[in-house]
C-alpha cells in the first residue's frame, strides 16, 4: 500500500486534483496511512442516489444496486478492488448473483478502473467485456440514434456492437490508444469510429487506481491527458 501512499501524495503536492471534494478525498486516504481503502462511497457532491433513495458517504455499494447521479453532481466509489467516477446525469446498474460482474452504463458518463477477473459491460450501443481495465465511457441513448463514446485507457477488451455483431474486434491499449464513438445507426457504413481523447484524465485514473492500491501502467511514462 505504500505505493498508494506514494502517488496520493504525489498527486497533492502538484495540485493536479484540485475540483471540489477530490482534495478531501485524498486526505482521507493519506490519513489511512497503510489500511486498505474501504469499499463503498467515499465522495458524494450533489445529488447521489442509490435504490432510489439518497446516497451518504461511506454507504456500501453492492450488486443489483443502481446509482443515480443529479445534475452538478458526482460521486466517487469502490466496490471490490474496482474504482468509479460518476459524473453528473449518469445512471449505472450493477448487476446482482450470477451476473455481479455485469455492470450497465444506462446513461450519462463514467470512469472505472477494474481488477483482474473479466467483466462485462453493457450499453444501449455494445456489448463491452473487459479484464484489468482502465475505461471511460460516455453514453448518448436515443434509441435507433444511440451513440456511445467509449475509451480503453489501458487493459484488453473485446467489444461487440449490438447492430452489426460481424464488427466485433478484440484489442488491448496502454495509453488511451483506440478512443471510439459506437453507433446504432443502420444507415453508417460501419457502427465503430475512430474519436479523440474526451473528459477524463491521467490524473483522474491515477486517484482511482490509488483508492484499490494500484497504479496505472502509464505510471512515470512522462506523458499524458
Amino acid at each position: 500500500m505504500q505505493t498508494r501512499r506514494r502517488t496520493l501524495k504525489a498527486l497533492a503536492a502538484a495540485g493536479l486534483l484540485g475540483p471540489a471534494g477530490i482534495s478531501g478525498l485524498i486526505r482521507d486516504a493519506l490519513a489511512k496511512g497503510d489500511a486498505p481503502i474501504r469499499p463503498g462511497l467515499h465522495k458524494i457532491r450533489g445529488e447521489v442516489v442509490v435504490n432510489r433513495r439518497l446516497a451518504t458517504e461511506g454507504q456500501l455499494i453492492k450488486p443489483g444496486d443502481t446509482i443515480v447521479t443529479g445534475a452538478g453532481s458526482e460521486a466517487i466509489y469502490v466496490i471490490g478492488n474496482d474504482a468509479f467516477m460518476q459524473r453528473e446525469l449518469t445512471t449505472v446498474s450493477f448487476g446482482a448473483e450470477a451476473v455481479q460482474n455485469l455492470m450497465r452504463v444506462v446513461s450519462g458518463k463514467i470512469l472505472s478502473v477494474f481488477g483482474k477477473g473479466a467483466r462485462t459491460i453493457q450499453v444501449s450501443t455494445a456489448t463491452i467485456g473487459i479484464r484489468g481495465t482502465g475505461c471511460y465511457i460516455e453514453e448518448e441513448n436515443h434509441g435507433a440514434k444511440a451513440r456511445t463514446y467509449f475509451c480503453l485507457c489501458y487493459g484488453e477488451v473485446e467489444l461487440t456492437p449490438t447492430a452489426a455483431p460481424q464488427e466485433a474486434e478484440r484489442y488491448s491499449t496502454k495509453h488511451h490508444d483506440k478512443p471510439m464513438y459506437i453507433h446504432n445507426d443502420m444507415k453508417m457504413s460501419k457502427m465503430m469510429v475512430p474519436a479523440a481523447v474526451i473528459n477524463h484524465t491521467d490524473d483522474e485514473l491515477t486517484l482511482l487506481e490509488a483508492l484499490v492500491g494500484r497504479r496505472p501502467p502509464f505510471w512515470g511514462s512522462g506523458s499524458g491527458y
